[in-house]
């Protein structure tokens, strides 16, 4: 917790890193000034694309002592303002899975590899890349902690797969491989009430470690100040459980 009298520094950039397949991809990377050591934290960018929110979402981890850094998913598909990109990207059909593993794999060992890092990484993401952060999750034994914020599409129906996404990640639930937060509004519709019920059943049937919270009068994107969906009440309790969660499995 900050003090006024603290001496208070960040250090924020543009970097490189590794890839899925070993391709260089940008990335965006804050922590605070000094040699740390520092709990390291990926953030996954929702399908919005690799936006200004993700920018200052990342520079509020580093606000909170951790070293964060934010790949961006779509570097592949060109250059340009984010919406722009991100609207290529969806007429594509999204990303695939199996690149958004490698990718976030790529950046927890960046994050590794540093020598101000704790020796702990968690992975946090909103929207697509709230399901992206459970997927990956259950297919890497790298990460400490894992928190999907309204992450639609976790439960999938047969109609929705395709060969990018060709498995629902809730059948991988039984791979998890850290402890999990969920935060989810009961006015959402992707994912419903009913799927997060099913993801929690799920969880339960394997003796996964998770936290669920689920909010009344939020649907999705709740945290969005920018954007009609925000609600402050629910948005500022949402972040408390955020940095309450990964404190007690990042922080040593």
């Amino acid at each position: 917790m900050y003090q006024t009298d603290m001496y208070e520094g960040m250090l924020a950039e543009t970097v490189t890193m590794h890839g899925a397949n070993g391709d260089v991809i940008n990335t965006y990377f804050a922590r605070p000034l000094g040699p740390g050591p520092f709990p390291g934290v990926v953030l996954i960018h929702h399908l919005p694309g690799w936006d200004e929110w993700y920018r200052e979402a990342t520079r509020k981890f580093a606000h909170h002592g951790y070293a964060a850094i934010s790949h961006n998913l779509y570097h592949r598909a060109g250059e340009g303002k984010a919406d722009d990109v991100a609207a290529k990207v969806r007429a594509e059909g999204g990303v695939p899975d199996a690149q958004v593993i490698g990718d976030t794999e790529g950046a927890v060992q960046w994050l590794r590899a540093q020598p101000w890092l704790n020796g702990k990484v968690g992975v946090i993401g909103t929207c697509s890349g709230g399901r992206q952060t459970f997927l990956f999750a259950c297919h890497t034994k790298s990460i400490d902690a894992a928190a999907d914020l309204w992450g639609g599409r976790v439960v999938m129906s047969k109609e929705e797969l395709t060969p990018k996404q060709p498995t629902p990640p809730i059948e991988f639930t039984r791979n998890l491989s850290c402890p999990l937060l969920g935060l989810f509004g009961n006015e959402d519709r992707a994912p419903t009430p009913e799927q997060v019920d099913q993801h929690e059943a799920e969880l339960k049937k394997h003796g996964k470690q998770y936290e669920f919270h689920r909010y009344d009068g939020a649907g999705h994107g709740f945290f969005y100040y920018d954007r009609p969906m925000y609600r402050i009440e629910q948005a500022l309790d949402g972040w408390q459980k955020v940095f309450a969660f990964f404190g007690k499995h990042l922080a040593k």
